[in-house]
C-alpha cells in the first residue's frame, strides 16, 4: 500500500441535524494538505494581515470586512492553499429536501429533490412550504430525549393537502408519492444521524483526497457527535478501498493546520451563503472557485453557476 498522508479538517455552519430555521444556510466543511510548520507560518501571515488578541485565531475574525485584504490573501495564489486545500459545500435546505425525496423508492431522487427545491415555495406558497420542510426536518431528528416536536400525522397531513391542492402539478405529483410513502418514515427514522451533514462531507473529503493514489488519514477538530462508533463506520466504509488510513481528533489550539481548515470553512461559508442569497463579492467568490468540491450538495443553480469549480486544482506530489 502506498504511504498515507494527512489531512487536517474542520467545519463552519454545524447545527447539528437542524437544517432548517437554524442561524446558517449553509455548511461547509475544509480540509487541507500542510505541513505543521506551513500552517503556523500561514496562520501568523493572517495575523499580521488582520490583527486580533485572540489566543486562537478563528474564522470569525478573517469575515469581517475590515479584513478582506486578509481573506483575498489567504484565498489568493500567495498564501500556500491552493492546490493543498478542498472545501465542501452543502446548501441545508437542499440537503433537507434531498432527505425527503430519499423515503421514495424510486431511480430519479435527485430531480424530484431539485424541483421541490425550485418549485416547492412557488407551487405550495412559501410560507406553508417552509414551515413544512421545518416539520419535517423536526420529525426526522435524532431522538435526544426530548421527543419529536412534530409527529407523523402532522406532517402527512400538510403533504396531503399539497397533494390535493395542486395534483397536476410535477411538485403535487412528488407529494402524492410521498403521501404513499408513509409507512417507510419509521424505518427512515431509525438511521441515526441521517440528517447531519458533517457525515456525507468528511467522506467526500476522504474521496476527494484519496484521488491521489493514497490513502489519507485525516486529524479532525474534536467533535462531540464524531463518537468511536461514528468514526469506527467511516473507517468501516473507506479502509476497504485503501482510502482511508485513520482519523483521530485533536483539539484545533494544538494544531495549527487545523486552525487554518477553520480559516478556509468559515470564509467558504459565508461566501457561499452571501452567493446563495444574492449578495455576494464577485472577486472573492472567484478566488474561492478553484477550492470548491464539484459533488458539493446544492440546489440553486444561479449561485452554483459562480461557485462551482471551473478549474479544480489537486497536487499530486
Amino acid at each position: 500500500m502506498a504511504q498515507p498522508f494527512e489531512i487536517a479538517c474542520d467545519e463552519s455552519g454545524s447545527e447539528g441535524e437542524k437544517l432548517i430555521g437554524g442561524n446558517t444556510a449553509v455548511f461547509a466543511h475544509a480540509s487541507v494538505r500542510l505541513d505543521v510548520e506551513s500552517a503556523a507560518d500561514c496562520i501568523q501571515e493572517v495575523r499580521s494581515r488582520a490583527p486580533s488578541p485572540t489566543t486562537e485565531y478563528k474564522s470569525g475574525i478573517i469575515r469581517r470586512k475590515k479584513h478582506l485584504n486578509a481573506l483575498k490573501w489567504l484565498l489568493g495564489p500567495s498564501a500556500p492553499l491552493l492546490g493543498n486545500a478542498h472545501v465542501h459545500l452543502i446548501d441545508k435546505t437542499f440537503f433537507a429536501i434531498g432527505r425527503l425525496v430519499d423515503l421514495l423508492a424510486v431511480q430519479d431522487r435527485e430531480a424530484m429533490a431539485g424541483t421541490l427545491y425550485r418549485e416547492g415555495g412557488q407551487t405550495f406558497g412559501p410560507g406553508r412550504w417552509n414551515a413544512f420542510l421545518y416539520s419535517f426536518n423536526d420529525l426526522m431528528r435524532t431522538n435526544n430525549g426530548r421527543g419529536p416536536r412534530a409527529s407523523v400525522e402532522a406532517v402527512f397531513a400538510m403533504v396531503d393537502t399539497f397533494r390535493r391542492a395542486t395534483p397536476r402539478s410535477r411538485a403535487g405529483e412528488i407529494m402524492d408519492l410521498l403521501w404513499e410513502s408513509r409507512s417507510q418514515v419509521d424505518a427512515f427514522r431509525e438511521r441515526s444521524l441521517t440528517l447531519n451533514p458533517l457525515f456525507p462531507a468528511i467522506s467526500q473529503a476522504i474521496v476527494y483526497w484519496s484521488e491521489t493514489g493514497r490513502p489519507v488519514s485525516v486529524v479532525h477538530d474534536r467533535q462531540t457527535l464524531l463518537t468511536q462508533a461514528r468514526i469506527d463506520e467511516l473507517e468501516e466504509a473507506h479502509s476497504a478501498q485503501g482510502r482511508l488510513a485513520g482519523l483521530r481528533l485533536v483539539d484545533s489550539r494544538t494544531d495549527p493546520r487545523v486552525q487554518v481548515a477553520d480559516l478556509l470553512a468559515g470564509a467558504a461559508r459565508k461566501i457561499a451563503e452571501d452567493e446563495l442569497t444574492g449578495e455576494g463579492d464577485a472577486e472573492v467568490t472567484a478566488l474561492l472557485r478553484p477550492y470548491v468540491d464539484a459533488f458539493s450538495i446544492w440546489g440553486d443553480d444561479r449561485s452554483w453557476s459562480l461557485l462551482a469549480p471551473s478549474d479544480p486544482v489537486l497536487r499530486l506530489g
